[in-house]
């Protein structure tokens, strides 16, 4: 074993740096392209679903210029999902969405697995927060309430466009349309301010 070790050295060392350097941002640019993919998938083939958004504390300043974004899903009662084990400190959980008589959607129930939704209603994926929704003995119990996050609690604008947007937000004259796969990964689409579109992702 030893010896196949030290010929898999003498031959990682013979290969150029000028190649191995290569090699990696080869690897970077292709985990790269693939992300990109990924998010496109969602933009395309994802169902759209508008959010109201709710006041949050102050941003951090330290991010750029950006919108952090809070939900009226963002905080839900666990419902029998309360006292229950979890497999982890921050579990993934599934929570299902209907929209409401003004076509906003809300959260209907939350599951720690998958479960079958019928249009119009559908499944998003979020993950409990770790400082919101796991109690008990090592914190491996769900609470009575959950924080939940969705990957879509942050949205980059151009220089100088935050203030006004994070303002709205306050006033929750600003919506989020996310578009949401049936797996559940979501991503944010548009942002509506006083229900016209202000922000839109590109599909390519």
């Amino acid at each position: 074993m030893s010896e196949l070790a030290a010929s898999l050295t003498r031959l990682w060392q013979r290969i150029p740096k000028a190649v191995l350097f290569a090699v990696a941002v080869l690897v970077q640019c292709a985990l790269l392209v693939l992300m990109v993919a990924d998010r496109m998938q969602i933009l395309r083939e994802g169902r759209e679903v508008t959010l109201q958004t709710q006041p949050v504390d102050p941003r951090d300043l330290l991010r750029g210029d950006y919108v952090v974004l809070r939900y009226d899903i963002s905080q839900l009662s666990a419902g029998t999902l309360a006292g229950q084990p979890t497999a982890e400190r921050n579990p993934i959980v599934f929570v299902k969405l209907a929209p409401n008589a003004n076509g906003l959607y809300e959260a209907v129930s939350v599951h720690a697995e998958p479960v079958t939704v019928t249009a119009p209603e559908v499944l998003i994926r979020g993950r409990v927060s770790y400082y919101g929704g796991s109690c008990g003995p090592g914190r491996r119990v769900f609470c009575d309430k959950l924080a939940i996050k969705y990957g879509l609690e942050s949205y980059f604008v151009p220089e100088g466009e935050g203030k006004k947007l994070e303002q709205a937000r306050n006033q929750q004259k600003l919506r989020v349309v996310a578009a949401v796969l049936p797996s559940g990964r979501a991503t944010i689409k548009r942002l509506l301010l006083d229900g016209e579109p202000v922000y839109e992702e590109p599909l390519y």
